[in-house]
């Protein structure tokens, strides 16, 4: 079985099409054979070895990926699902060694694994997990109510993207970062009023916000630059482990979105606000496997709208 990893950490040119054993579903499990793979920032950080200490505590090869989406060929014995074989599905996965989403087959539990959005290709389906799961975290940790105000960073890209939609979807005013190339983009997500981007966030947000914000959802890791957009006692949602400043009575969030990794409940809703149109999926380029490290550098650069996507034909 082909899968994409790496056995030294370090720049892009590191990946490479390895093979790996074959799995089968055990008891509570299911199987995916896997068609596309979206490329995320975690993925950068296991090849570049940022947390090398961490993943050393398995074997090489390292296999990255959070997102698989493909078609379920076998489920285990007396597992409890709905799931069937034969049918499109997706799934959050949480990278530990080989067992990463860059693989033609992944083995998972069954409450990780929901039906893919009908009438959407693989590509856009592999865009949803991770992210859409990130955002509908960090909107769970700030729990405002319809007609509070969130302020959203990094508003472009794809958790930022997904927390305006769902945000708007949830009787929310937005507040969203953007540069000029990006505002048509922004706007067409939802956001109510755009401001620039950059690391005077929060005095832009106090232009048109005077009293502060009741939430705010970093996408762009601005984190201390971006607490002064919070009123006090507001909330701030941070995705990269930032335990903030402790300023103003202002409740900090660490999004770890591993917390998700078995609310296929909360993943099915983020099917059904796709298929309802309320959540778009966007596509930034495809990939064969032995481009990986093409899809990689190209994250890195920055500026994509959308996710790439490793696809397993």
């Amino acid at each position: 079985m082909r899968g994409v990893g790496v056995f030294e950490f370090g720049a892009p040119e590191v990946l490479q099409v390895i093979d790996l054993p074959e799995v089968h579903a055990g008891q509570g499990e299911v199987r995916i054979r896997v068609h596309a793979v979206a490329v995320n920032p975690t993925d950068l950080s296991i090849r570049s070895g940022v947390r090398a200490e961490r993943l050393r505590q398995n074997p090489p090869p390292y296999v990255p990926g959070m997102d698989a989406a493909g078609v379920i060929d076998e489920i285990g014995p007396e597992t409890d699902t709905d799931l069937v074989v034969g049918m499109a599905a997706m799934a959050m996965v949480v990278p530990v060694g080989s067992h990463g989403a860059y693989r033609e087959s992944i083995v998972l539990s069954a409450d990780s694994v929901v039906r893919a959005p009908q009438g959407f290709s693989y590509p856009e389906v592999a865009t949803l997990p991770m992210n859409g799961l990130t955002a509908r975290l960090s909107l769970d940790q700030l729990a405002l109510r319809s007609g509070q105000t969130i302020a959203v960073t990094g508003a472009a890209g794809a958790y930022g993207g997904y927390v305006i939609q769902i945000a708007k979807h949830e009787g929310l005013r937005v507040i969203a970062d953007a540069s000029p190339d990006d505002e048509s983009l922004v706007s067409n997500l939802g956001a109510d009023i755009i401001v620039p981007r950059g690391d005077d966030f929060a005095d832009q947000v106090r232009k048109v916000a005077p009293e502060g914000v009741d939430g705010l959802a970093d996408g762009a890791v601005l984190s201390e630059l971006a607490v002064g957009a919070v009123r006090d006692g507001g909330g701030f949602a941070a995705v990269r482990g930032w335990a903030g400043t402790g300023e103003r009575d202002i409740m900090f969030h660490r999004t770890f979105v591993g917390n998700y990794d078995h609310r296929s409940d909360l993943l099915d809703q983020l099917r059904q606000l796709v298929e309802a149109g309320v959540v778009t999926l966007r596509v930034a380029g495809t990939y064969e496997p032995d481009q990986a490290s093409e899809a990689h550098r190209r994250l890195e650069a920055r500026g994509t709208r959308g996710r790439c996507v490793i696809v397993f034909p």
